[in-house]
Formats: structure tokens, sequence, C-alpha cells
């Protein structure tokens, strides 16, 4: 088992997520940044959806209870076993009894500590993820608290192998303070006016600190929409749109001077106009946006967010063929 002496600021038990059950109002939840997710688990020799942990801001202290071999990827926070700085994005052996020091992150947001054969914890709806709106998945269904004591699985056969083994510095996200996020264009955002769509597109976005993995909220610019009266039944705001079901990703305009993105999870469904949709791979880098860091939204087309997919599915496998090495 891995005891938590200190949880650090955010700390909770994240898979892949969990599929189809949204109609249900259960969010997917999930690793918000799955690139460095992944990658942590390729390391230490496991399947890409072995649960692993999530920490924001600030990673804690934890004492291993067997031996095993763990790897740090995400936002580049200080590390140490027993005292001695250890690097990210490479594969480590750890003991019974060490002590994992894992300190604030001065880039980035999210971190993670991915385990030889994964996290043990029951799977709610298919998934090990924490869903803390309803408190299901995950230790408990919320956040680590000192004194946790949390179990994981016997590492893989051939799991000293991957010890020393790491990802080139090409192949580490950079988290820079500003990013470029692209987004399909649809759903009601024939309400936003021309020009509405114009400075939208256009305006440098600042994200507020009142964002988690629910919602990211964003200042930059007014986008004026179209002053035609909403739907019977949707009150009186022309940011009121007939309820319906939300994807993750989506941009939506709660008034004229604010845009909200939401994230693993996100409420299902709402009333609020919706110009589009953040790609997959890029919800990776709004996770790991810090407050006040800015962005600018890039409209692509159908084909092109599924070419970047395509693209990154090919650098997790070259990612993964350098590792086996």
């Amino acid at each position: 088992m891995i005891k938590i002496k200190s949880p650090g600021l955010w700390t909770t038990v994240q898979d892949m997520g969990r599929v189809g059950k949204y109609h249900l109002g259960v969010p997917p939840s999930g690793a918000a940044d799955k690139y460095s997710f992944i990658i942590g688990n390729l390391l230490v020799g496991n399947p890409a959806e072995f649960a692993a942990l999530e920490m924001t801001l600030v990673g804690g202290e934890m004492e291993f209870g067997k031996n095993t071999i763990i790897a740090l990827t995400g936002a580049p926070m200080k590390a140490y076993l027993n005292h001695q700085l250890i690097p990210f994005w490479e594969a480590i052996q750890v003991k019974e009894g060490d002590i994992l020091t894992v300190k604030e992150c001065l880039k980035g947001v999210k971190g993670y500590l991915c385990v030889s054969g994964g996290i043990q914890v029951d799977e709610v709806f298919g998934s090990k993820s924490t869903y803390e709106t309803s408190k299901i998945g995950g230790f408990q269904g919320r956040k680590l608290a000192a004194g946790d004591e949390l179990a994981i699985n016997e590492p893989l056969p051939g799991a000293l192998k991957q010890v020393g083994k790491s990802v080139p510095l090409e192949f580490t996200p950079s988290f820079d303070s500003f990013q470029e996020l692209r987004m399909t264009l649809g759903l009601s955002g024939y309400l936003l006016s021309d020009q509405g769509l114009k400075d939208f597109l256009d305006s440098e976005w600042k994200m507020s600190p009142e964002s988690n993995r629910v919602a990211y909220r964003y200042t930059g610019a007014k986008v004026s929409l179209t002053q035609q009266s909403p739907p019977f039944g949707a009150g009186h705001s022309f940011s009121n749109v007939v309820d319906f079901a939300y994807p993750i990703g989506s941009i939506m305009f709660p008034n004229e001077e604010e845009l909200i993105v939401l994230h693993n999870d996100t409420a299902t469904g709402g009333g609020f106009v919706t110009v589009g949709t953040v790609i997959s791979q890029d919800l990776d880098l709004i996770a790991q946006s810090r407050p006040h860091s800015h962005c600018r939204f890039i409209a692509v087309t159908i084909d092109q967010a599924v070419e970047a997919r395509r693209e990154r599915r090919e650098k997790i496998s070259k990612i993964e063929a350098m590792i086996k090495r």
C-alpha cells in the first residue's frame, strides 16, 4: 500500500475515465492531462488505462509499503525519494519504507504518480476515476487525506526492466503560460453575431482562478450575441437556449463578457449559448494552464481535429516503442 502522510493540495485517483454513462448524468472524469498520464503508465510497463494518482499544484508526501516501480509525469514538481532529488519522466525503483515527497510546481498544474500494477480501488460504472461531485470512484469518492492507506497492485512481471527508462525532452510538454487551443465551431454558435464570433477568435482570454476539473472560466473580450429573444422556457437572457447535452470541451457563454470551457467532471447538460468544442488533445493544455495564464482559440475543421488525434496516437506509439527497447 501507499500511506498518505501529506495529501498535497488536491490528490485523487484517476484512470482514463468512464465511458458510456453520460446519458445517466455521469461525466467521464479521468486524468485531466491524458498525455502525461498515459506516458507515466507506459514508463512503468502498465497498460495506458491503469489507475494512478493525479496531483494538483502540490504533490504531498507518501510512504511505500512494498517494493515497486514508479514514474512521475506532468507538471514539473520537485520530487524527493528519501530526501534525494529524483527526475520526472523516468521509471524509478522504490523499496518498502521509502518516503516520496513531491513539492509544488512553478509551471503547469497537474502531476501524475504512476505505479507498476496500478492503484487498487473498486470500479464504479466501469472506471476507478474519482468523481467528487457525486462522491463515486477513486478512494471513497474523494480527494486523499493524511492517514489514508491506498492499496496498490503487485508490480507487473518484468517491471524491474523499466528502471531508468525515460522520455526524451522533445516528447515532454512545455507547460507554457500562453496556449493556442484548437476548437471546432458549431452547436448554438449561430447565436453569436458576426462581430461577436470575430471578437471571440481574435481576442486573448485569461483564465480565472475560479477554475477546476468541472469547468475553466475565462475573461478577455466582450462578445456580442444576436438580439433575438430566447426560446420559450429558456429564461430572459440572450445567452440562454433550450437545455441540451454538453459535449466535454464545450465553449459556452453565460454572458457577453465571460466564457466557460467544460472539462472532465462537468455537468452533462444545460442551456447556455455554446459556440463550439475544444478538441480532446487540447483539453490537456487547459488542464495544465495556471490561473491568469492566457490563451487564444483557433477554429479548425473536423478533418483537422481527427488528424490531430491521429498525430497524437502516433506520437504515443513512438514513445512506447522507445520505452520497450
